[in-house]
């Protein structure tokens, strides 16, 4: 099997990483995999590093002419058994690449963010009738492909992103690093959350349920783990003043960390009060390192986390349900270890990557078999 992945983006963020994982997933099992991306893209550079084949081409817009002329070449010469790409956007060039050399085999596309657009008309109709799966991260992108696109239901499968549940593991991380780092001491929970300086990912929940649990408990320290992404530096500074302002001076500012194993080890809680994610990898993550958590109850957290079972759910934006729930589980030490156990569980069933590939490369199979019939 030969694979051609495209990812047409100039940014780095969760799709492009996740593209990248999947490749390097492939590789590791021996199926030759090749990029379509953007000249000088970070996603071009990180997968030149990794050893990578790679396609360099520039297109910005929808309209690219001699990009899809060069694109048809690539695939007729490559000889490539399928094509996956993970932005729809891809399509404006793959779809009329595949037309251009009137070739069959099966294309792929991966759903990672909703869409509010309803793409339902002829040119969208045109390039989705090309798609022969999409793959849908969570039920709420399933549900929103179904809405928003032409595409129905059976060509439509649900494929969670993988986590590597050998690197979070916490038989593996070390606990005392961080806790030692930011003199966090034994007697003391630490409660913390996971993600970028950005509007909707709940940081004002933390803080204020941050500011009602320590009036009324001594042993408690806040973690906020993340930094800004590019020009969101002032709403970063606004919870940092808002911190600033509740007196939380158990509260650590821990800045971007690439020990993200050995820092969810540190925690005793973690929290996940985004107010809506499609997917929600950092809450996988904490599953997989058998942390007990407590989540908003919205979109792709609830394929993560089952209320009671793996983690505490709270109303959305509600930071008086989640101080509620995190004093549940600080003051039940005894819930909070069987939670951790299934959540860890769980990531292991669902998320694990080895689950994931797997699938993925069944689905790949079936659609090449179907297609030389």
């Amino acid at each position: 099997m030969k694979i051609l992945y495209s990812c047409l983006s100039k940014s780095w963020g969760g799709m492009e990483m996740i593209t990248l994982t999947f490749v390097k997933e492939l590789l590791k099992l021996n199926i030759h995999v090749e990029l379509l991306c953007l000249k000088e893209s970070r996603i071009h550079v990180e997968a030149c590093t990794s050893g990578i084949i790679t396609h360099p081409v520039k297109a910005s817009g929808y309209f690219h002419p001699f990009t899809v002329m060069r694109v048809a070449y690539l695939i007729r010469k490559g000889k490539f058994s399928l094509i996956h790409t993970q932005a729809s956007k891809d399509l404006w060039i793959l779809v009329p690449a595949l037309r251009l050399i009137k070739s069959h085999i099966p294309l792929f596309i991966t759903k990672q963010v909703g869409s509010f657009i309803v793409k339902k008309d002829f040119l969208h109709g045109f390039l989705y009738n090309r798609v022969t799966k999409a793959f849908a991260i969570s039920r709420v992108i399933k549900n929103n492909l179904i809405e928003t696109t032409p595409l129905n239901e059976n060509k439509i499968e649900l494929v969670f992103n993988g986590i590597d549940t050998e690197k979070f593991n916490p038989e593996k991380a070390d606990r005392k690093k961080i806790r030692n780092e930011f003199s966090i001491a034994d007697n003391e929970l630490l409660i913390g959350m996971l993600a970028r300086f950005s509007p909707g990912k709940g940081h004002e929940e933390f803080l204020l349920a941050a500011k009602t649990l320590s009036e009324k408990i001594n042993n408690l320290k806040f973690i906020v783990v993340g930094e800004a992404s590019r020009g969101e530096d002032e709403y970063s500074n606004s919870i940092k003043k808002l911190a600033r302002e509740y007196g939380l001076n158990n509260l650590i500012f821990a800045g971007f960390r690439s020990d993200t194993p050995d820092v969810l080890a540190a925690m005793d809680i973690f929290v996940f009060p985004s107010h809506a994610e499609a997917f929600g990898i950092a809450l996988a993550e904490a599953h997989s390192m058998a942390l007990p958590s407590v989540c908003s109850k919205s979109d792709g957290v609830l394929d993560i986390a089952v209320d009671g079972e793996t983690a505490l759910l709270f109303e959305t934006k509600n930071a008086d349900d989640l101080a509620n729930k995190l004093e549940v589980l600080i003051n039940d030490s005894e819930l909070r270890k069987q939670l951790g156990t299934n959540a860890r569980q769980r990531a292991i069933n669902l998320f694990d990557i080895n689950v994931i590939m797997n699938k993925t490369i069944d689905i790949y199979q079936t659609s090449v078999t179907n297609e030389k019939k």
